[in-house]
């Protein structure tokens, strides 16, 4: 259902079975990793116009993996980190992990 590197990757799969009796496929809810856990392999700066699938490429060499920098920050919705407003914010980085 997701490739290997999606974030949703390892969440459990589960079936629904409704009223009707079809079977509605779904993954389970994923939390926010702690960042405390994490570590950090960088630091960078919003600049006027960046984006995080921009600054994902660069640091992580995957427009794709922009979740991970969401989980280094804490933040669920992307443009809390690069919008309006965000301009001189430091973001962290996280060192790559590689899951099978």
């Amino acid at each position: 259902m997701f490739t290997h590197t999606s974030r949703y990757y390892h969440i459990e799969t589960v079936i629904f079975l409704d009223a009707n009796g079809r079977e509605h496929a779904y993954k389970r809810r994923r939390f926010l990793p702690n960042p405390a856990d994490m570590q950090v392999l960088a630091e960078v700066t919003v600049t006027q116009g960046d984006r995080l699938d921009n600054i994902a490429a660069k640091s992580l060499g995957d427009p794709e993996q922009f979740w991970r920098i969401c989980d280094m920050n804490n933040a669920l919705n992307p443009a809390d980190l690069t919008g309006d407003g965000q301009i001189g914010r430091k973001l962290n980085i996280p060192l790559p992990q590689f899951e099978n």
